[in-house]
């Protein structure tokens, strides 16, 4: 039986939990802990298998073989003209919002699933099933897709999709991802801007000993810029990072080096103060150039949009989240929720919230015995746990709900999208 409340489509049941309880939320956890042992498998082996950026090939057939066999999903494998990226799709054929969910497959290098991703993935999963399920059963009218994302960890997998109008084709309104970690619970995730390049410098080889002279130093030039950068450091603000390495110095004592090149990579808590900021960056290297006679040439590589979080998705999260009694809760105070989702670290997904309202929700995993982060070893190690899975679990019912109320309450979709767009004309 349904009727409204608040806005929202109601369904009364025999095993509905408490009046305050928001809509659905029975039916999306016995659903999630139905298949959970299921989506384990598929868990373990992403994260027991870990494949680099753009070589997922385990993990896209283990997902999307999973996907394959639930009932009323579209699967595309190599979508778009990347091997390991998939779409999934499950269509209502009633005219309504369009709610999408990433799903991150990709390790790091040497460390495996240090970042998680397989929970990530199974979080995903489980949200999008969840709340097709849900759909199917109440008809509800909208439209549920999955997209299988290459190549977080540098490769822009989610920007390289966003160019190729994998979004657009499927008329995305919203997209719902999370993230986890040690420090606790958030809805309100907020990462930093970055951009990679890569700096060469050309000078002129000559004898170090009888004719330094006749010789143009490329490894002094960096070495200056390197300095320069140092000394950058004093003037940015909270917020900014500059980081970077020597790749390349020289081959001999006595040789001046005709060549010398690095990696670097600046962070902002925006994209507005990251293009002033590397401006001052740029004029270090150029500095390098004119100090020794060395010519510059630099190269961009990869370069990720801030995550912008959405607040009234945020709190359809929160409500849905800490009413599955969570260890912390989400903090409910708004201002305080996004102090606490504040990170330096960087993702694609910061792209997709500069192109629609996104929710990335972060989530806390037992730690191992030295209690470290994202990108360690340990953490690595965490992210294979049951335990953190469960936790992934209890993720992807926070998701479904969120998709689920924004399919239901009338005006909501529309105020998530006046926020945004409100947002972004500040970008």
């Amino acid at each position: 039986m349904e009727h409204e409340v608040d806005g929202f489509v109601v369904v009364e049941h025999a095993d509905v939990q408490a009046a305050d309880a928001p809509p659905y939320l029975d039916e999306i956890s016995k659903f999630v802990d139905d298949i959970a042992d299921s989506l384990w498998p598929v868990n373990k082996t992403i994260h027991d298998n870990p494949e680099l950026g753009y070589k997922e090939k385990l993990a896209h057939k283990t997902c999307t073989d999973f996907m394959e066999r639930q009932p009323g999903w579209k699967v595309i494998r190599s979508a778009y003209g990347m091997e390991t990226a998939w779409v999934a799709v499950f269509d209502s054929g009633k005219k309504g919002p369009n709610i999408s969910f990433n799903v991150e497959m990709d390790a790091l290098p040497g460390i495996g699933h240090a970042c998680g991703h397989n929970l990530i993935a199974s979080a995903s999963i489980s949200g999008a099933l969840a709340a097709a399920s849900v759909m199917h059963s109440h008809s509800l009218p909208g439209r549920i897709v999955v997209f299988g994302t290459p190549a977080e960890e540098g490769g822009g997998g989610k920007i390289a999709l966003l160019k190729a109008g994998a979004y657009r084709d499927y008329k995305c309104d919203i997209n719902l991802i999370s993230h986890p970690g040690l420090a606790t619970n958030c809805a309100l995730m907020s990462t930093s801007a970055i951009t990679l390049f890569k700096v060469v410098y050309h000078g002129r080889e000559a004898h170090a000993a009888a004719a330094p002279w006749m010789g143009i130093n490329a490894l002094d030039a960096l070495i200056t810029a390197y300095n320069a950068l140092s000394v950058l450091r004093q003037q940015t603000m909270p917020g900014d990072i500059i980081q970077g390495y020597i790749t390349e110095g020289g081959t001999a004592t006595n040789i001046i080096h005709a060549r010398a090149s690095g990696k670097f990579g600046v962070r902002a808590n925006t994209q507005a103060r990251l293009k002033e900021l590397r401006k001052k960056v740029d004029a270090c290297f150029e500095a390098g150039a004119l100090a020794t006679g060395a010519k510059l040439e630099m190269s961009q590589e990869e370069s990720y949009a801030d995550h912008v979080p959405n607040r009234a998705l945020g709190r359809s999260y929160t409500r849905y989240f800490n009413s599955l009694d969570p260890d912390p809760p989400i903090e409910e105070d708004q201002d305080k929720d996004a102090i606490i989702g504040r990170t330096g670290a960087s993702t694609d997904q910061g792209d997709i919230s500069y192109a629609m309202p996104s929710l990335s929700a972060g989530f806390a995993i037992p730690p191992g015995p030295l209690g470290t982060g994202p990108h360690n070893p340990e953490f690595a190690k965490s992210a294979g746990t049951r335990e953190a899975f469960d936790r992934a679990m209890r993720v992807g019912k926070g998701l479904a709900g969120t998709a689920l109320v924004v399919l239901t309450q009338r005006g909501l979709l529309e105020e998530v999208k006046k926020e945004w767009r409100d947002t972004m004309k500040g970008k």
